[in-house]
């Protein structure tokens, strides 16, 4: 092979782009680098460039370069720009190894498949696939789906093949004992019918590239060598698979450059270790560490307050971001009565900035937690004002909504066949697609509706044995809560019917990291029918707004959680909802203490390193819970902003809330964020007699706060005596007679 070591080209234009931290990461190609990039430091262009200059200096041939990524947009750019880079130097970049940790290692296992006794011909199965599959396996072990579903199972396992864990190694690892212990023996039969059937699922894709790495030493120094250069983005995001597999390529060379930012580390919930950053020099001896700090993105008001913010995090490699741009305007806080004059004050704004010709398009609001859009949601179409949730669906679209409206809308009016059969088998009823036909086919012969069908089939005997016995239940239900929205509220009536329908203890049994927010959405929507005196107008309230334009062309605000806001950038942000519970989450800190502490800390310096001009935090002085106003805390990171960038911003009459030094002293008296300390809740309201846990759910704790005989007061029936308890359902002797009430809708009398 000719010697591609020669004398390099004249300094290339490209580099008149570079400021002198990022040039100095771009030139030295040799040995480890990790690049330290602050937000809107220009870590893409760094990556890049460094490529095209590896490639223009002859250090490497194209299929020489590997270059790993999250994303197939991020995958995708990086190939548009390397190429750009390039254009006039005549070398064709179309040999690189460049894409996502999963495509390189499946491109791989493609290679040596057989090595580990697949073929090459494997397939790579879905979601929905890899459930079905593992369905068979519990139906195997005799393990009851419903007491351990398999989407709940699927997500341990996806852990274990994060954390490089095969089934001989996964017994003494966090999710073992899950399903009676038998987590472990569900993950070994499940991988070996992927193997009888030739397919991987996408966590196998990293966890066997890494044993063909092991298990076939020559195979590993075979692609250790031929990558002479090693290129990372969002090295703070690998998991341990990811970073073990990277471990093992860069032994041969040792020329491998991490390109990342320690405070921007936010996905510990999905595997991510903050830790492999932290400890890149540990790993590679000599690493040098590049920091690029030079901010091209925001003003110095809201780089001054991200950088005094994310400084009380311990664990981090430190930097500082810094911009040569004008002063701008400080960030704007508001202190605001509730969630609802929250989302009126931001609506307003939003006009307002219209008003000065600034583009919706320019414009998000960022929120700790789904749930959280709906106020914003609402008002925005009161206003008439266009928006865009993204990385998510609108709050009303989400499964776990569409099928409470669903169970809403048969419980207002039966022969709803589409809600009814939307709902009917969810939860699991044992309903199969033989039952539904016979239904459809007599629901048509007699011109009736689903519901008259089922009633008419088992008066007839139609449907016999378990399958008439679940649906006369279900249609007896249907009957009480009827009974119940007559004498009841509509949001406690929808709450005991998602209760005993099974419907919320569904998602609670789920244990996958979805299912929490679907329980928090479901909270939500509780919250929303507070505002609704009947049932009919809340399902025209739903109806108009689900009747909306589809196209989402033309100009939106964004609307989307901080997760999926990461590396985006608006000229105007809105941070609501800085409140202790909520943001921090409360859940967060309960779980994973000051490890969790930092990781939201770090979310919100992900938040505020959004904005590129204007910048609005807010939090609220109170939200309802239930049918109860509860008292909220600002956030203890707003006490972490140094005063001079903050100007506050309060509608008259409304007391601003101290800030002041001992402020994250009083809170961590409050809220200990120790894993085995349990909130002390109860100073923050007499009402909160367990954990505070975020979104704001308070429950009655097992030494109920109503014990018999106690006077309680009901909204709407007024003053009773408890007399029986049953969990969380009092039996209340009121004025108009004995009613059955949820224990969060009443207070002390």
């Amino acid at each position: 092979m000719t010697d591609i070591l020669t004398a390099p080209l004249p300094i290339p234009a490209f580099f008149s782009r570079l400021n002198p931290p990022q040039r100095e990461a771009v030139e030295t190609i040799d040995g480890p680098v990790l690049v330290l990039a602050g937000a809107g430091t220009g870590k893409t262009r760094v990556l890049t460039t460094r490529i095209a200059h590896i490639l223009r200096e002859k250090r490497a041939w194209p299929s020489q370069v590997l270059a790993v990524t999250f994303t197939n947009k991020a995958a995708r750019e990086m190939k548009e720009r390397v190429h750009h880079l390039l254009a006039d130097s005549g070398i064709d970049a179309s040999g690189l190894w460049l894409g996502t940790f999963h495509s390189i290692a499946a491109k791989i296992l493609r290679r040596h498949a057989e090595a580990l006794g697949y073929q090459s011909t494997f397939t790579i199965l879905d979601a929905d696939d890899q459930i079905r599959l593992i369905k068979q396996v519990l139906n195997e072990l005799n393990i009851d789906d419903k007491k351990y579903p398999a989407r709940a199972v699927s997500s341990v396992i996806q852990g274990f093949k994060d954390k490089a864990l095969l089934p001989e190694k996964a017994a003494n690892s966090p999710g073992a004992h899950y399903a009676g212990g038998q987590c472990v023996e569900i993950y070994k039969r499940y991988q070996a019918r992927l193997k009888t059937s030739n397919a991987m699922d996408f966590g196998d894709l990293m966890l066997l590239c890494i044993q063909l790495f092991t298990e076939h030493r020559d195979v590993l120094a075979d692609y250790a060598g031929r990558f002479r250069y090693i290129l990372v983005d969002e090295y703070q995001d690998t998991n341990v698979a990811q970073y073990l597999w990277l471990r093992l390529l860069a032994q041969g060379h040792k020329n491998i450059c991490c390109v990342g930012d320690d405070d921007q580390s936010i996905y510990g919930w999905r595997g991510a270790e903050v830790g492999n950053i932290l400890k890149f020099e540990q790993d590679f001896p000599g690493a040098k560490i590049i920091r690029l700090e030079q901010n091209y993105r925001s003003t110095p008001h809201i780089l001054g307050a991200a950088s005094a913010l994310i400084a009380k995090n311990e664990s981090r490699l430190g930097k500082t971001l810094w911009t040569d741009t004008s002063e701008g305007e400080k960030l704007r806080l508001k202190s605001v009565w509730d969630e609802a004059e929250e989302a009126r004050q931001i609506g307003e704004d939003i006009e307002q900035f219209q008003r000065e010709k600034h583009s919706l398009n320019d414009m998000a609001i960022l929120v700790r937690a789904g749930f959280q859009t709906r106020p914003f949601e609402e008002r925005l179409m009161t206003l008439g004002i266009r928006y865009r949730v993204i990385g998510g669906l609108r709050f009303y679209e989400r499964q776990e909504i569409r099928d409470a409206v669903a169970y809403i809308r048969v419980l207002a009016q039966p022969n709803d066949d589409l809600a009814l059969e939307r709902i009917i088998n969810t939860p699991k009823r044992g309903i199969g697609a033989s039952t539904m036909e016979l239904l459809h086919t007599t629901a048509r012969g007699n011109d009736t509706s689903l519901y008259t069908a089922i009633e008419h089939l088992i008066a007839t005997g139609g449907l016999k044995g378990k399958t008439a016995a679940t649906l006369q239940k279900l249609l007896e239900q249907f009957k009480a809560w009827r009974k119940e929205l007559e004498r009841a509220q509509l949001a406690e009536t929808v709450e005991l019917m998602l209760d005993e329908s099974g419907y919320r203890d569904m998602w609670k049994q789920e244990k996958t990291p979805d299912a929490q927010g679907r329980l928090d959405n479901l909270r939500e929507l509780q919250r929303a029918l507070q505002e609704f005196p009947t049932v009919t107008e809340f399902l025209e309230h739903v109806g108009l707004v689900m009747d909306r334009d589809g196209d989402e062309s033309g100009e939106m605000v964004n609307m989307m959680t901080l997760h999926s806001a990461k590396g985006l950038e608006f000229d105007i942000v809105f941070l609501p909802g800085w409140e202790e519970g909520l943001f921090p989450s409360q859940r967060t800190l309960d779980e994973l203490g000051k490890q969790g502490l930092e990781e939201e800390r770090r979310l919100a310096y992900v938040g505020i390193t959004r904005a590129r001009k204007h910048l609005t935090l807010s939090h609220a002085g109170r939200r309802r819970i239930y049918n109860q106003w509860q008292n909220s805390l600002p956030s203890r990171f707003l006490a972490e902003i140094p005063p001079e960038h903050l100007e506050p911003v309060n509608p008259a009459g409304l007391r601003t809330y101290s800030l002041s030094s001992s402020f994250n002293d009083d809170i961590d008296k409050i809220l200990s964020y120790t894993p085995s300390a349990k909130p002390a809740a109860h100073v923050l309201t007499d009402s909160a007699k367990s954990s505070w846990q975020a979104p704001m759910s308070f429950k009655p704790s097992t030494d109920t706060p109503f014990p018999l005989g106690s006077r309680v007061i009901h909204e709407k029936f007024g003053t009773g005596k408890v007399v029986g308890i049953q969990g969380d359902k009092l039996d209340v002797a009121f004025q108009n007679g004995l009613k059955k009430v949820l224990s969060d809708y009443v207070k002390k009398g």
